[in-house]
């Protein structure tokens, strides 16, 4: 028996065993049972039950009292224990861990003194419990601390998550007015809400292409159509080109093909802008010179071009022409308040947008998007200068004003250059391009989409989210994009964690009360007079108690 399982062992022989990380106390660093024991791996066989650790095993009531020198030898286990967490990922069997650069935090709680002591790795084997036969895809304890902070006794008991959740908030939950909303804690890596059926939820969000086809085959025939009698017949929008935007056209939808977004652009050289209540959004629009042929004369009121006279001559227009399109099913929808579009249903099942658009190829882009379009350290400059350079839209969207809204306003647009981005995402040119190079941002979107798509489902009733739009999603997953400018930090095998940084990103906006337009940086698009403190409460309340519990919401998959 070796002399340190004595009860007479000296406090220098203590602290020599201690400085190579062997354990003095047995009830400080405890042995795996032997089922747990992992099998040989590069640190050589497994030790059994009748190994060193457990016959060193002296009754430390009995241990005499040691002079100053045995400090060391106190802070010796210690050590061996705080290393411990950081060797677990590294233990065969364990698969699916959290990739390194998430571990870092774990590794820097060891600090130098695990540099130090090379050897404690193999003594802290037999006590990894991730190394055990069986347990593969478990996490080690530092990756899961935040998860368990939040989620509280439930996982303290050995659950992730309650087979049956809580029931979430409902209407009579929300934060009365003023309460501050709780600021979500970031994990890492494997403990990511809800990470393992992500992929899941998108396999099934996938469209299939012979819906695609037919669906965009019967929106093409009806499209094509309007765009032929506007231009063909002596009216006010004989110039009207084409400009497919919307999810669709970025390949972003999810779902079905149900919904679709055009728009008809119209040039207008030489127009003059006069910024609306210093929203930086909102213009009137006035002409330079105004030639008495101009066909868009009669839409002035006094000099500005009426947004509210355009748009109902151009609903006109269109309702008259559905009624000439024979092998198809379309119906005008009703005029929603304050919306530039001219929402069409075909065959009952699909919805299209039209939306005019006015574009201006003379003119620079406005003052108020000067420090907008971030994207010098994600797409570089150059590309921000170039697309700088293509024209910008104005459409007939209203200006909220007090109850109502100012109908002769009209609203930049930048959607095509949303879709070029989208199109275009990487950070390396070749990004999604080839199998070889592959990110997950769009995943994240897609995601992120969904689950606001959802929960508006699910409230439908109360109307509590439905000032909400995939528009306020898209526009925070920009400015995550814009953090995070790195190809390497969207690898796909980081699914959950990239996810998990867009819905904590979401809502430090809504309990904040800040999105700003991703061109428009002045203009707050979660202002209090575009939606009410209440809702953006709520809407936090029910997406934390999903992150809470992986996301019940998304369904059972």
């Amino acid at each position: 028996m070796r002399r340190d399982s004595e009860a007479g062992a000296t406090a220098s022989e203590v602290s020599a065993r201690s400085a190579r990380g062997a354990p003095t106390d047995p009830n400080e660093s405890p042995a795996a049972p032997e089922a747990a024991l992992p099998k040989a791996g590069k640190f050589g066989p497994a030790r059994k039950s009748g190994s060193r650790q457990k016959k060193s095993a002296p009754d430390t009531q009995e241990r005499p009292p040691v002079r100053a020198t045995g400090a060391r030898a106190k802070k010796a286990p210690q050590r061996a224990q705080d290393a411990q967490p950081s060797d677990a990922t590294s233990a065969p069997g364990a698969e699916g861990l959290e990739p390194p650069a998430a571990r870092e935090p774990a590794l820097s709680r060891a600090g130098s003194r695990a540099k130090k002591a090379p050897q404690r790795a193999q003594d802290a084997q037999p006590s990894d419990a991730t190394s055990a036969p069986g347990a593969e895809g478990l996490e080690p304890p530092a990756a899961r601390e935040p998860a368990l902070s939040r989620a509280g006794s439930r996982h303290q008991r050995g659950a992730r998550c309650s087979p049956k959740p809580r029931p979430p908030p409902g209407p009579g939950d929300v934060p009365s007015p003023g309460m501050p909303v709780s600021d979500p804690i970031l994990v890492q890596g494997d403990a990511a809400p809800g990470a393992g059926k992500l992929r899941a939820v998108l396999e099934k969000l996938k469209l299939s292409r012979q819906e695609i086809c037919e669906a965009a085959e019967v929106v093409n025939g009806v499209v094509d159509h309007l765009l032929r009698r506007l231009q063909k017949y002596d009216s006010e929008f004989r110039g009207v080109g084409l400009l497919r935007t919307g999810s669709y056209y970025e390949h972003v939808k999810i779902s079905a093909p149900n919904e679709f977004d055009v728009m008809f652009k119209l040039e207008v050289p030489r127009i003059q802008l006069e910024e609306y209540s210093n929203t930086g959004a909102y213009y009137f629009v006035k002409f330079k010179r105004n030639p008495k042929e101009n066909p868009l004369s009669q839409f002035l009121e006094g000099e500005i071009l009426s947004a509210s006279k355009m748009l109902s001559k151009f609903r006109k227009i269109i309702k008259e022409e559905i009624n000439n399109i024979k092998d198809t099913d379309v119906i005008m929808k009703r005029k929603r308040g304050g919306s530039p579009a001219v929402t069409l249903l075909i065959s009952e099942k699909i919805s299209v947008d039209i939306t005019l658009a006015l574009e201006s190829k003379s003119n620079s882009w406005p003052p108020s998007t000067q420090e907008g379009l971030p994207i010098k350290a994600w797409l570089s400059g150059k590309v921000r200068t170039q697309l700088r350079l293509k024209p910008f839209y104005l459409v007939p969207k209203h200006a909220k004003e007090g109850n109502g809204f100012q109908e002769e306003t009209w609203r930049l647009s930048f959607s095509h250059i949303e879709k070029e981005i989208l199109n275009n995402h990487g950070e390396t040119k070749t990004c999604c391009e080839n199998k070889k190079v592959k990110c997950c941002r769009k995943d994240c979107l897609k995601l992120m989409k969904y689950l606001l798509e959802q929960l508006k489902e699910r409230f439908k009733d109360k109307k509590h989210l439905d000032k909400f739009s995939s528009y306020h999603v898209k526009t925070a997953f920009f400015h995550v994009c814009t953090e995070n400018p790195k190809d390497s930090q969207w690898k796909p095998k980081d699914l959950g964690l990239c996810f998990d940084k867009c819905v904590i990103h979401f809502l430090k906006c809504l309990s904040t009360e800040q999105l700003g337009n991703y061109f428009i940086p002045g203009f707050n698009l979660f202002s209090s007079n575009l939606i009410d403190k209440r809702s953006k409460e709520f809407l936090s309340k029910q997406i934390e108690y999903e992150r809470n519990n992986e996301y019940p919401v998304f369904g059972e998959l």
